[in-house]
């Protein structure tokens, strides 16, 4: 049985979500946690501004790292001669 390109690399894809999203709910679990070690009992919208204010600031963080990365990556891409494959790192 032979698998298309493209169905092979949706279901990669679609694999890589999912164990994002299970990694995402165990980093908001672990985060969660850690503010309410700092902060005290019933501190609950104190306590989700913290939260928010991090995440957000993680966010920004690593998409502006992909952006960049993204930037350099078209650079390089756009100075190789047609046909030729950047080198292997």
């Amino acid at each position: 049985m032979e698998i298309k390109p493209t169905y092979l690399g949706t279901m990669i894809g679609l694999a890589t979500v999912a164990f994002g999203l299970i990694a995402a709910g165990a980093w908001n679990k672990l985060i969660t946690d850690l503010i309410a070690l700092f902060l005290k009992p019933g501190s609950g919208i104190v306590a989700e501004l913290v939260y928010a204010v991090l995440v957000t600031i993680l966010a920004i963080v690593v998409v502006q790292s992909l952006a960049k990365l993204a930037e350099k990556e078209t650079a390089l891409r756009s100075s190789l001669p047609f046909g030729k494959k950047p080198p292997e790192s």
